[in-house]
């Protein structure tokens, strides 16, 4: 699944995790909302998410995640394991179109509805078509500089949205 349309970030470094997404909202090549939050707090502020795709699809995922997290007691990779069984069965959320990225302090997942739980080997994922771009930046401020996981989000998402003409530099940034 290929979404396009926004960039979000997770960057998991020297013992912080953070993860960002830009603002912007596309309709085809029409720019509608420049200031979009697409990355929440989910279980008592314990796990941060972001979305890429659509967003009514992104919020059903959003509270199904939430379920989850509620039924394992905060245990996001049971969770999030549990919810890709059911993203990938159910006739209605198979045909939903977005993918999550979701972290907390142990763990930073991709998630996706053919039932992907992806956790990334060097603790940086990005989705969304200015994904490839943020996460090259990022992989080079890890092995290169002496940013935090904060900074390297926000260097990432501004090299992104330099880059990727569906990403703006509206971006918001959640730390744990």
């Amino acid at each position: 699944m290929k979404i396009r349309s926004t960039t979000i970030i997770a960057v998991r470094h020297n013992g912080q995790v953070a993860l960002a997404g830009d603002g912007q909202v596309s309709f085809g090549n029409t720019v509608l909302k420049h200031q979009a939050k697409k990355v929440r707090r989910l279980y008592h502020d314990r796990v941060i998410t972001g979305f890429a795709g659509a967003t009514a699809d992104a919020f059903t995922l959003y509270d199904k995640l939430e379920q989850k997290l509620e039924q394992y007691s905060g245990n996001l990779l049971r969770a999030s394991v549990e919810l890709a069984k059911d993203w990938r069965t159910d006739k209605f959320l198979r045909r939903l179109e977005a993918m999550l990225i979701a972290v907390d302090k142990e763990h930073s997942l991709l998630l996706s509805g053919t039932g992907d739980v992806i956790e990334a080997d060097r603790g940086i994922l990005a989705i969304g078509s200015g994904g490839p771009y943020a996460q090259a930046a990022a992989l080079a401020l890890v092995e290169h500089s002496d940013l935090d996981a904060e900074a390297i989000c926000r260097a990432a998402m501004g090299i992104a949205a330099n880059i990727c003409v569906f990403t703006n530099n509206s971006i918001i940034v959640e730390k744990i």
